[in-house]
This record gives structure tokens, sequence and C-alpha cells, in this order.
């Protein structure tokens, strides 16, 4: 028991000269909301003017909708995620034409850009444009929807009140969702991989296949305006490599490999599926290269630490954008973080098991916290370090201690709630990736109204 003691106390006096962890995209409160503050410009509402023909209506939903004016008619890119917000976009774009719909083009079949396309039919039936695979974007076995749409909720925040809303990264927070995918029209033209070149309305324009978010993406040049339509493989964020709403592998190295492939376009303005255009030549093509080489560099970093034997843990731990990018706004932790992308990574080459046989069969959670009280003298103890830990803003180090306590018989399980949703939302003021906060607060939310039983707790 000496022994025990011992170690306890090295442990302790080691934590305590650690201080407060904090994770890469955590900072002080107030930095963090001018952060994401900062970030709202980024999808203020409004139709921003690319060239003479083409019109990008932001912030109108969470994505982008786009309006190509033709000779004859007008060609519309992405649908946002209902008719009603569509029907508002599409009559912002109006003002700058009214010349009848000809076709609708789906960069990919993430909701929120295929949702609202009967807003945009007025008239004769147009041509709707999608990749041959359209409709594989999740992935995801259907068979886990129902915690998926759970987990959902939480990432965007979308039952936070107005007071906690900050936004989603790469979109506003208060959307108009009450009518998603009432709008979804089934395409009509399917794009073949290897892509496609034709005219319409008198435009030229042509389709690329172009794996990332999803496998089912497209990027929409026209080579005429020099106007390059990247759909959600760029956008003013570190990009959504994994999604922690729960999604199936997302291909990062062909992610990159897309990217860079728009980049070779030298487009002189580029329309990501989210946040604003970028509407000069050098600065399009910078970001598309620096956001193919920073996804990249998570990819081979990764790789690098899998190889060395290293554990998802330590890796996401040791990974770090290359120094020349991480002042670049557009690589900025809002939406995709590099710890996710590195443990997406490492689960989508090499499965779960990070080679270690003492994590082959790991003791259950409710016996491994009997242990760990044990080893600290008791639940008393443990419930003291807990609070300790709050107490010296060591937020995770407490949240891990208050799951430990759940478990155990005779703990003030009480304690232990309120403790885990006072350190969620300590963390969720620190942090301006706007899923993890939105997760923390909404988590935090749901334990203190008793929507999540004991076991979630």
């Amino acid at each position: 028991m000496k022994t025990i003691t011992a170690t306890l106390a090295l442990i302790s006096a080691s934590l305590l000269s650690l201080g407060k962890a904090e994770a890469g995209t955590q900072t002080e409160p107030h930095l963090a909301l001018e952060k994401l503050h900062a970030q709202n410009e980024q999808f203020e509402r409004t139709v921003v003017k690319v060239t003479d023909r083409v019109y990008t209506a932001v912030g109108f939903h969470g994505a982008n909708t786009s309006m190509i004016v033709g000779d004859d008619g007008i060609i519309i890119v992405d649908t946002l995620k209902g008719p009603s917000s569509a029907a508002k976009a599409f009559k912002a774009l109006r003002q700058y034409s009214d010349k009848p719909v000809k076709a609708i083009i789906y960069t990919h079949s993430h909701g929120d850009h295929i949702g609202g396309a009967s807003a945009f039919i007025d008239g004769q039936a147009p041509d709707i444009y999608a990749t041959e695979s359209f409709g594989s974007a999740e992935g995801v076995n259907k068979a886990v929807n129902p915690v998926k749409a759970k987990r959902n909720v939480r990432q965007f925040g979308r039952d936070l009140p107005p007071s906690q809303a900050t936004n989603r990264g790469v979109a506003p927070a208060g959307t108009e969702d009450h009518d998603g995918g009432d709008g979804t029209v089934a395409p009509t033209i399917l794009v073949p991989e290897s892509g496609l070149k034709t005219t319409i309305a008198g435009v030229e324009i042509e389709f690329h296949s172009a794996p990332g978010e999803t496998d089912d993406a497209l990027f929409v040049w026209l080579p005429k305006e020099e106007v390059l339509f990247a759909g959600d493989n760029f956008y003013h964020s570190f990009p959504n490599l994994y999604a922690i709403r729960g999604t199936a592998y997302r291909d990062v190295l062909k992610w990159s490999e897309s990217v860079a492939t728009m980049a070779t376009f030298n487009p002189r303005y580029l329309v990501p599926g989210h946040t604003m255009p970028i509407l000069e030549q050098a600065a399009a093509v910078q970001a598309l290269e620096d956001y193919s080489e920073a996804i990249r560099s998570v990819y081979d970093q990764t790789v690098a630490g899998i190889n060395a034997g290293k554990s998802p843990d330590q890796i996401a731990h040791e990974v770090a954008l290359p120094e020349h990018l991480r002042d670049k706004s557009y690589l900025t932790e809002f939406y995709g973080t590099v710890p996710h992308a590195t443990r997406a990574i490492y689960v989508g080459l090499l499965g779960w098991f990070d080679g270690n046989p003492t994590t082959l069969n790991p003791i259950e959670p409710r016996l491994k916290a009997q242990k760990i009280a044990q080893l600290a003298g008791g639940a008393k103890k443990l419930t003291k370090e807990m609070k300790a830990a709050f107490a010296r803003e060591d937020y995770q180090w407490a949240l891990e201690l208050s799951d430990h306590l759940k478990w155990l018989d005779g703990s003030d399980k009480q304690l232990a709630r309120k403790t885990k949703v006072a350190a969620l939302r300590a963390l969720a003021e620190r942090e301006y990736n706007a899923p993890n906060r939105n997760y923390y607060l909404s988590y935090a939310n749901e334990l203190e109204s008793g929507q999540l039983s004991e076991i979630w707790f």
C-alpha cells in the first residue's frame, strides 16, 4: 500500500506540474469567441458577383448556391438544403437574370447541396447533372442512422439556445431546416468518371470527377470564365477529413489529389461549397495548392507514425501542419481538425487495433473504474481528484475522471454528472473548432436536462 501511495503522489505531482491540458483548438474564452465571430464573415448573407456571368449566393443556408448566366438560360450549381431557403436565395439571384433554368448541377449528394432543387424549377424541367456514383456520399450503414442523427444534431448545435450558438465552422448557426430534402430532384444526366465537356445555354462547361469529402463529388470548370466550382473539397477552414457525427472513411489521399488537380486549372475565380468565393487568381491557386499540401502532409505524417508502430492517440498528439501553412486562414481548424483526421486515417487504413497486445482485450469500463478507484484509495479520493482537476482548470482530466466515477457503486454520481456538465461547458468556452464546441455544449445540455441515461453519462 505504501508503494501505491507513493506512486499516486508522483502522479499527482506530475499532473499539477502539467496544469491544464489544452488541445490544438483550445484557447482563452475571449479569443475563441473572437475567432468564431470573425469566421462569421465567411457566410454573411449576400450575393457575390464573381464575373458578369457568375453569381454566388452565400449565407442563405449552410452551403452556397450559384447561378451561371448563359445566352438563353441559366445554370444552377447546388441547391441548398430545402425549398424555403433555396427560394430566398433564388429570389436574390433573380435580380441578375430572369432567364429560364436550363440545368442544375449537384457537386455531390450531401443534403445541404441537393434538397432545395425544386425551388429552382419554375417552368420546363431542367437537366440535372451529377456523377455516376451519385448517392454514395454518406457511406455509413443505415443501421446506425439513429445514433448518427443524434450526433449530427450535436455537431451542428441544432438544438442550442441562441445564447450558446456561434456557428458551424463553415456555415451560420441558424438555418432553415424544417423542409430539408423536400425539394430533392433526381439527376437526369450522369457524368462518367472520365468527366464530361459540354455546352449548356451557350456556356462551355466541364465536369471533372473529384472524390474527396464524398466519393461522388465533382468540380465544375468554366474555361471561358476561368471559374472553378470546388464543391465541398475546398472551403475556408481546415477540411473536415472526419466528421464527428460519424462517417465512413473519407479517402484523404484522393481528396488531396483532387484539390491538387483543381489547382492545375489556374482558376481566376474559386467558388467553394461553403464560405466566400476567392476572386483573385494568385490567391485562388495558392489556396488550392496549400489545401492539397496540408491534407497530404497530415496523411503522410500519420502513415509514418503508423509504420513506426505508434498508437492512434500518440499520432493524434504529434501530427501538425507544416509551419509555413499554420498561419493560412483557410487552414484554421474551424471545421475539421488535424487530430480527428489522423485518427480517421489510422482506422481507415488499419482498423481499430493499434498493434499493442495490451489493447486486444481491455478491461471493461466498470471494472476498470473500480481498479482506478482502488488505486486512488477509493471513490472519495477519486472524487477529490476530480474536483481538484476542475479547480485547476484541467477540464479534460476532470471529464475523464467523472466518467470513471459514473460506474462506481457508492460514488456521488450526481456530483460527477454536474462536474462533467461544467467541464464540458468550460471546454466549449475555450474551443474555436465549431463542431467540437457545439458537441460539448449540446451534450452538456442533454446531461443536465436528464435526456441521457446513466450509461451515456
